[in-house]
């Protein structure tokens, strides 16, 4: 398992140094496309949910799958309500929430530490996703967020030195989260971090954000979901496939309908942007719960 992530890194590492230069020669924004990796890759990875759903109920000692699918939906829906009535509270909650998952599932060993010190580590190594864009493609990355209504960032407490205190503490939390691990784990804390730094020079950040999302983040987690379900990856694969395809599909069915009666009151490009960013904050939040009461109820057991 660390091998393959170890190549994993490698490749991810290889690949960003490969199109992050010739991007500068196309120079388009392909927020289409970035929609359809998402929808693709991006949100396959939490398409499992029900089957670790019917875990958490088991643990809960229910048997009715209804009331898993019931809460799931309903904290999906709470999130879109109130990111229309409070964005700036919401989308905020979304980029710190959002930062502390990157900074864990990115984690590919474990990590035992004191609680605390290791939330705050965790966040602040996932928070180079939020603070990378932010610092070397201010505009850009405000443009996006004014589409969402969300202006936080343009506070003058976020001051480039501000902004590379931040990125620094992040590259410091990975070196100190991987300092008693071997090289291989060293080398996949700094690869991913350098990775991150090189899509957010050259690509835009939408692009920038879907190739980590998809091609680092979830594939890693999808990796870590495969041989949960076999041990012979080959076999496993085969199986998150089909187990994966029913959610997916109807996710992306949502999204795409979403985007339509958007597409009624604002450009194109602004109702994607909406819809990604919005849809995935539904969806975060719910799995992320599911994650933290499995994990929380399985060291009970």
């Amino acid at each position: 398992m660390k091998r393959i992530n170890f190549k994993h890194s490698v490749i991810f590492f290889n690949f960003c140094i490969l199109i992050s230069p010739l991007y500068i020669m196309l120079n388009f924004e392909p927020v289409v496309f970035c929609l359809f990796l998402i929808l693709i890759l991006g949100i396959s990875h939490g398409a499992l949910d029900n089957i670790k759903g019917k875990k958490l109920l088991k643990l809960f000692g229910y048997k009715s799958i209804f009331s898993f699918y019931f809460t799931y939906i309903l904290v999906s829906v709470l999130i879109i309500i109130f990111w229309m009535i409070l964005p700036n509270l919401i989308l905020f909650l979304f980029l710190v929430v959002a930062a502390y998952h990157f900074g864990k599932e990115d984690t590919v060993f474990p990590f035992k530490q004191k609680s605390l010190l290791a939330e705050c580590l965790f966040f602040l190594k996932g928070s180079s996703v939020i603070i990378a864009p932010l610092l070397l493609q201010p505009e850009a990355t405000n443009e996006i967020f004014k589409i969402l209504n969300f202006n936080v960032f343009e506070s003058k407490i976020f001051s480039n030195q501000v902004l590379i205190l931040l990125l620094c503490l992040s590259l410091i939390s990975s070196l100190y989260i991987s300092h008693k691990k071997d090289v291989d784990t060293k080398g996949i804390m700094i690869m991913d971090f350098l990775s991150l730094i090189l899509l957010n020079l050259f690509l835009t950040p939408i692009l920038a954000f879907t190739i980590y999302f998809c091609f680092l983040h979830s594939i890693r987690h999808s990796i870590s979901l495969i041989f949960e379900l076999d041990n012979s990856f080959k076999t496993g694969i085969n199986k998150f496939i089909k187990k994966a395809i029913p959610l997916t599909f109807v996710t992306g069915l949502i999204f795409l309908l979403a985007i339509y009666f958007l597409n009624n009151f604002y450009k194109l490009d602004e109702a994607i942007y909406k819809v990604i960013f919005i849809g995935l904050a539904s969806l975060t939040f719910p799995h992320i719960l599911l994650e933290y009461l499995i994990e929380k109820n399985e060291k009970r057991t």
